[in-house]
């Protein structure tokens, strides 16, 4: 059956299910059915292979693309970007899981390799997320319907999106911080995030040592607020370097600047300490960039540790988890900002997922690392006043352009 005539035959209603009547997959009602019924009717559509394509960016980036292709030519995108890794052996395993099976077969992939990806290593998660990502890919292409269609239905055409100048930013000093600060509000975005206490000294190191760190990180992020003026919005990702004393004293310490939040002090897995520390600063608290799964997130969400939880669809476990866990953090009143300090895809697979996320906050955007990224992707990657449109393409809506990629391998 081609599939323009099986979704013809399929009721309206059990095609496009309300966004909010999520089972606990954590898709949609209706929509796990949907892929049941659409496997029948495509029995002979099979993965086939996978292919790794590196993208060399700077000297601490590398966007590892992956690109699933079906016996019948349909092809599926997905990200595992891990730093400057350029290959990641644990795809081969979580490839063959998925090798020879329908690619509407996503739940199986997920219980046969939900073991290894979830036992602590963050490798083999990122291989694990990023073959799910390029599955719904697939579905959405085979079906002629983007992502967000599939996960409910868009709640929104465009999505907020912030600017992480930390690593565009080679100049570590007030003043470098403040430059781009100022050029990314130039570009028009409201929001701006850096991380000017990366190289902090161990706390057992001398007293000056450590003070003069921290004056210097604050002194930075006095100058982006005088670059940026009141009306920017500054996010400040500590990457725990802190411990819980000096993560209230640093906060207080930033009060006159008023951040837009205070991100991982300390490791977001203390959870306890994290939420004394919410307790006992007046700025909004953000963590969880690399916590796997719903478990990883459910002790920050009950206690309510952060105001903001942020699953990285490169590294949660896919967007099946990522809505998992949005859903858990909506039930505790916890917004979801997703990291993604990553590349055109990941960012494609993120606006696909924000769009029918009720409680999503903003989107991060890895801004000014090269002059090229936009058009690795087909169509090309664009920000307008500090947001993305979702596009309204099948899967994700974005091809990979082959040539330039091939040209930064």
């Amino acid at each position: 059956m081609h599939r323009r005539e099986f979704l013809a035959a399929l009721p309206w209603t059990s095609v496009w299910p309300y966004a909010s009547s999520l089972t606990t997959s954590g898709l949609p009602m209706g929509t796990g059915r949907l892929l049941q019924r659409a496997a029948a009717a495509s029995p002979r559509l099979r993965i086939t292979e996978m292919e790794l394509i590196p993208v060399r960016v700077t000297g601490r980036t590398t966007w590892l693309n992956l690109r699933l292709t079906t016996n019948q030519g349909l092809t599926g995108l997905g990200e595992a970007s891990l730093g400057r890794r350029t290959e990641l052996p644990d795809l081969a395993d979580c490839f063959a899981l998925v090798r020879g099976e329908s690619p509407f077969r996503i739940e199986q992939y997920r219980q046969r390799g939900w073991a290894r990806a979830s036992a602590g290593d963050r490798v083999r998660a990122t291989a694990f997320s990023a073959i799910e990502q390029a599955l719904w890919d697939l579905v959405g292409k085979a079906l002629g319907a983007s992502v967000s269609d599939l996960f409910g239905g868009r709640l929104r055409d465009r999505l907020g999106v912030y600017a992480n100048i930390n690593r565009a930013t080679s100049d570590r000093t007030p003043e470098g911080f403040a430059a781009n600060a100022a050029a990314a509000a130039e570009e028009g975005f409201s929001s701006v995030k850096a991380a000017p206490f990366d190289g902090f000294p161990a706390l057992t190191q001398p007293t000056a040592e450590v003070q003069a760190a921290a004056d210097l990180g604050v002194a930075c992020v006095a100058a982006m607020r005088e670059a940026g003026g009141d009306q920017l919005a500054i996010k400040i990702d500590a990457h725990s370097f802190f411990d819980v004393p000096l993560s209230i004293e640093i906060a207080r310490r930033l009060e006159p600047y008023a951040l837009s939040w205070y991100e991982e002090p300390i490791p977001p897995t203390r959870v306890a300490d994290t939420r004394a520390i919410k307790e006992a600063i007046s700025q909004t608290m953000a963590g969880g960039e690399f916590l796997f799964g719903m478990e990883g997130f459910a002790l920050l969400c009950q206690q309510q540790a952060v105001d903001i939880v942020m699953p990285d669809v490169k590294h949660c476990g896919g967007l099946i988890e990522a809505r998992r866990i949005a859903a858990l953090a909506d039930l505790h009143g916890v917004l979801v900002s997703p990291h993604n300090p990553s590349g055109p895809v990941s960012t494609a697979v993120s606006v696909q997922l924000c769009a029918a996320m009720g409680n999503f906050d903003l989107l991060e955007y890895q801004w000014g690392e090269v002059a090229w990224r936009g058009e690795l992707v087909d169509p090309p990657e664009r920000f307008v006043d500090g947001t993305i449109a979702v596009a309204d393409g099948p899967g994700f809506g974005i091809e990979l352009n082959d040539a330039l990629a091939r040209e930064h391998a």
